[in-house]
């Protein structure tokens, strides 16, 4: 068996970092077998490396290596291109064709972001996996293949199994023997060494000087997190190898080129929420609205019951603690804000504008308000002032308390309707 370190000259893989040279020796040493073997690991971080490193080093090594893509392919056609179908099994299906694993047969198969597949596709692998038999789609006969199963995933498999997008049983039979690669923020030691590696193949492809980094350059790309891995290094120094006539490259340059993930985009985020808070705000107004007609019907009620009974202490309290609630002021501090003292129009010209909130469908209240026989508030206004003064014999004092008035708007009412002659000495 090759040593570790012609593995990495021959694959062309960069880097010293212990966590890597596990996993290669992993593979190496599983290589000479036909277990079945699951690499995890983050996005970029070169999984597709180990599936060939497993079959170019097994008896398998002159049979067909495929490589499959699971989350490329449709969920409606993934069973065909596994297993194959016949024809006239669907639409379209105008003759027989050979799935991957037939075509695999003797040689390897790479499942890549296995996690991807739908569940009844796991459950024909797992077929696979446990007995080497497959059927094609529209067929009943049951094949065999002698295909090596090698797979990866950059998901969290346990979290998947407990969210039910993934099998149980499927995962154990896949993960026979486990490598995990390490992200590339892990291998701080290896990055400056792939730069290198990636500026030195785009210089000769390009045809152009490499690049060449100065000392905060270096530390930059050491303590950048690259989220994407290795694939994103890759793809800078492509950028920079392209974009840039100045070779040397200085830290602030290079700054440009790495995206701040700390950086939020605001704008779909900022309509949601402006749109949650306009919501909130008119909720609010609606409420009040209806509130307010309540309470005008009730304060219509109360007119009525004290014009048909007669003035009580209870009645009264009950009067002013419902204008208090309209108008949130004391009636005795300000002759705005007791009864009298408030404009009519305007009393009988709120009412059919709140009215007109029901018309909103989306507070379709179920409760109705039961209808008065019209009133004219000024009318009651004047009789209320007449017989409060006749009981108590023109005192006006006395009078504006038993309304729950100020005697101030007592006068002033009794002026507007020309009542002086029930005024007594």
């Amino acid at each position: 068996m090759d040593s570790l370190q012609s593995v990495k000259q021959r694959f062309g893989i960069i880097g010293n970092n212990p966590a890597l040279n596990r996993a290669l020796e992993k593979a190496l040493r599983v290589s000479s077998t036909d277990i079945s073997v699951l690499v995890i690991g983050e996005s970029g971080v070169g999984k597709e490396n180990i599936p060939k490193i497993i079959h170019q080093y097994s008896h398998r090594k002159h049979s067909k290596y495929i490589a499959v893509n699971c989350g490329a392919i449709p969920e409606g056609t993934i069973d065909s291109e596994l297993f194959g179908h016949e024809k006239g099994a669907f639409t379209g299906a105008t003759q027989t064709r050979a799935g991957y694993f037939e075509v695999a047969d003797g040689g390897t198969i790479f499942l890549d972001e296995v996690g991807e597949l739908p569940l009844p596709t796991q459950v024909r692998l797992l077929r696979v996996l446990e007995t080497g038999e497959f059927i094609k789609v529209g067929s009943s006969n049951v094949q065999k293949t002698n295909a090596r199963i090698v797979a990866a995933t950059n998901l969290n498999m346990l979290e998947a199994i407990e969210k039910e997008k993934f099998r149980e049983d499927l995962y154990y039979r896949l993960s026979t023997v486990e490598i995990s690669l390490p992200p590339l923020r892990n291998r701080k030691e290896d990055i400056v060494l792939l730069f290198r590696k990636f500026a030195s193949d785009f210089a000769q492809k390009y045809h152009m000087p490499p690049l060449q980094l100065d000392e905060e350059a270096q530390a930059l790309l050491t303590e950048y997190r690259w989220s994407g891995n290795i694939r994103q290094l890759r793809n800078v120094a492509e950028q920079l190898s392209v974009l840039e006539q100045e070779r040397n490259i200085t830290g602030g340059l290079l700054r440009g080129y790495l995206p701040d993930r700390g950086k939020q985009l605001p704008a779909l985020i900022g309509k949601k929420e402006k749109e949650s808070d306009f919501s909130s705000e008119r909720e609010i107004l609606y409420k009040v609205l209806f509130d307010m007609k309540n309470d005008l019907n009730d304060l219509k009620k109360l007119t009525l019951e004290l014009m048909n009974n007669g003035t009580s202490e209870k009645i009264q309290k009950k009067n002013q603690g419902l204008i208090e609630k309209i108008y949130g002021k004391e009636t005795e501090e300000s002759e705005e804000t007791n009864l009298n003292s408030v404009d009519i129009a305007t009393f009988e010209s709120k009412i059919p504008e709140i009215s007109k909130v029901n018309a909103v469908d989306k507070y379709d209240y179920a409760e109705t308000i039961e209808e008065e026989e019209p009133l004219s508030l000024q009318a009651k206004e004047l009789e209320m002032i007449k017989q409060a003064l006749l009981r108590c014999n023109g005192k006006r004092k006395l009078a504006a308390k038993e309304l729950g008035i100020s005697e101030r708007t007592l006068y002033r009412k009794i002026k507007q309707y020309d009542l002086q002659e029930i005024e007594t000495k």
